[in-house]
């Protein structure tokens, strides 16, 4: 690389600012109509990029992005500090621990998941014609780093549906969630293996053997051991640090840094130690989801979309289209991952209705199929064709999720949340001051009025539930809940906190509305009904503020009774 001038940061700076601000723009303009963001954040590289700026003013195109080498690299490497923290964010977003007290649901889901598009995406790229390949003698390779990728699930945009349907706390999000998080953690482990033995020069049951070994042991050590090291690390830094996050955040980075090398030296995948460090970070009890929020900031706003803008400047898009393939890697992506996921669900004890929405769930390649396509491209070993069937199959299926999951979610039987709802189940003003005090205070008193069960079996059940994964929402709300054997319909109660109480929510405030749902074991569906709709009756800044400023407990519930009822109305 030689020295850089001057005009080689001009250069530089007109670049990024250029692709920063329409991808934002674009990218933001996008998830406003419906679409995943990254959609606009690509299309903005290759409006800018070959495919179509390069085609119809080259001149310019070669002035603000010259084919020199040394620009080159400066954009380049950014890309690649974008791919390494968003990997690193992927893995943050994961709740490992929770994923494994799934156990058998989320891992029968998730393997399923894995078994099955594998072979189906196996089978079919084992015939693909030659000139799809770089190297025809490495077919078996090649189609099993195809069938990786495409069986690596895109979490963060199922998350994202999830949440947009306020579905996110129920158990079938959980359930979701969890399996999505297996599903990364494995599909990465055949990823890193294949990219492996694609990169040797000589394939041998040694090198397979070498490469696999080394990967299982760095993962199992990584999820364990070190699991262990960085909760206690985590923890002392938060203790010292009280609640700022510039210190768990140099921590986080460093640690991405660390398992990179690490990664590296042992002759795998550095973006498969970004994204280990990532997940032992998640796990950590001192990263607050305040700490998360800020890392997802940061690598949203700024090197996903460069990262996603940078790509449509590497490929001409249209020179390489292939319909056919596009077609056909969009078709065996999407329908192995539904198929795969719905046979899983089908083979444990999910309630019927939930089958389908785990099964959309798990459909979108998205960022991830980019990401891994986008690897393999650079390195070499694949061809432009391939990598643009990937990146179409990842945004068509990203694109279709939300419509088709709400699809399946609005199938669901509709019901009213003042069936289960009144006027004695309301605390005007909670005496608790912390999370375990409120649920023991508010169970207790749901035992006294409707007398289910006693209060430290109904405590227990919220507590397990809430520590497997939080109930906070945004905006000083809360949501725990259980589902309770013996239990003939749902029960729902609230209670208001004035002075607050903190329950590591997304946006750090406390929780001062705190709903508490009781359903039976086995009526999911039903549970998935009311976290939806008080989702979205409290997102109302107006009915919060009228709780938060009401005078008495019978305020409370008249302000709750005319929201549910208006909003019972509005849908039928």
């Amino acid at each position: 690389m030689g020295s850089i001038t001057e005009q080689n940061v001009f250069v530089f700076l007109v670049q990024l600012f250029l692709l920063l601000s329409l991808a934002k723009i674009l990218g933001d303009s996008f998830r406003r109509w419906g679409f995943p963001s990254f959609t606009g954040e690509i299309l903005v590289g290759i409006v800018l990029g070959p495919t179509i700026f390069g085609r119809s003013l080259p001149w310019l195109h070669n002035i603000i992005f010259p084919q020199n080498i040394v620009q080159q690299d400066m954009l380049s490497t950014v890309a690649w500090i974008g791919i390494l923290f968003l990997l690193l964010q992927t893995g943050l977003e994961m709740d490992f621990s929770s994923a494994i007290r799934q156990s058998r649901s989320a891992l029968v889901i998730a393997l399923s998941d894995i078994v099955i598009p594998m072979m189906l995406s196996f089978g079919v790229c084992m015939f693909l014609p030659p000139q799809y390949l770089v190297n025809p003698d490495q077919r078996v390779i090649f189609a099993t780093f195809m069938a990786a990728a495409m069986t690596i699930s895109a979490m963060a945009i199922s998350a994202r549906a999830l949440h947009d349907l306020n579905i996110s706390k129920t158990d079938l999000g959980f359930l979701i969630l969890s399996a999505l998080s297996i599903n990364d953690i494995v599909g990465w482990l055949i990823f890193t293996v294949a990219l492996g033995l694609l990169m040797q020069s000589h394939v041998n049951p040694l090198n397979i053997l070498l490469i696999a070994s080394s990967t299982i042991i760095f993962t199992i050590l990584s999820l364990t051991l070190g699991r262990h090291i960085v909760d206690q690390a985590s923890s002392e830094i938060r203790a010292k640090r009280d609640e700022q996050p510039t210190a768990m955040l140099t921590f986080v980075c460093l640690l991405g840094l660390f398992c990179g090398a690490m990664a590296h030296k042992i002759g795998i995948s550095v973006l498969f130690g970004f994204f280990i460090a990532g997940i032992m970070a998640g796990s950590a009890r001192g990263l607050s989801e305040r700490t998360r929020h800020v890392v997802s900031q940061m690598v949203h706003a700024i090197f996903i979309p460069l990262f996603f803008a940078h790509i449509g400047l590497q490929i001409d898009f249209l020179k390489h289209f292939d319909l056919s393939l596009v077609c056909i890697i969009t078709a065996v992506s999407m329908t192995g991952k539904f198929l795969g996921a719905w046979i899983g669900a089908s083979l444990t004890n999910t309630p019927r209705t939930n089958r389908l929405p785990i099964a959309i769930a798990h459909t979108p390649g998205g960022i991830m199929e980019i990401v891994v396509g986008l690897l393999a491209l650079q390195l070499g070993l694949i061809k432009e064709s391939i990598f643009i069937a990937l990146a179409f199959a990842a945004i068509t299926s990203s694109i279709v999720l939300g419509p088709w999951l709400s699809y399946a979610i609005k199938r669901r039987k509709e019901i009213s949340v003042l069936e289960f709802f009144s006027p004695r189940a309301v605390i005007a003003d909670l005496s608790a001051i912390e999370r375990d005090g409120a649920i023991w205070e508010l169970c207790s008193f749901a035992a006294e009025q409707e007398n289910i069960l006693e209060p430290h079996e109904i405590y227990k059940k919220v507590i397990e539930r809430e520590n497997a994964m939080g109930t906070a929402m945004e905006e000083g709300i809360a949501i725990p809940h259980a589902r309770l054997p013996f239990l003939k319909k749902p029960y729902i109660f609230f209670s208001r906190s004035l002075r607050g109480i903190d329950w590591n929510s997304l946006d750090g405030k406390p929780a001062r509305m705190i709903f508490m749902i009781f359903t039976p074991e086995h009526e999911d569906d039903v549970q998935v009904q009311i976290l939806a709709t008080i989702a979205k009756v409290m997102n109302s800044r107006y009915i919060r503020h009228q709780i938060l400023t009401a005078e008495d407990r019978q305020k409370i519930w008249s302000t709750l009774n005319s929201a549910f009822t208006s909003h019972t109305i509005a849908r039928a």
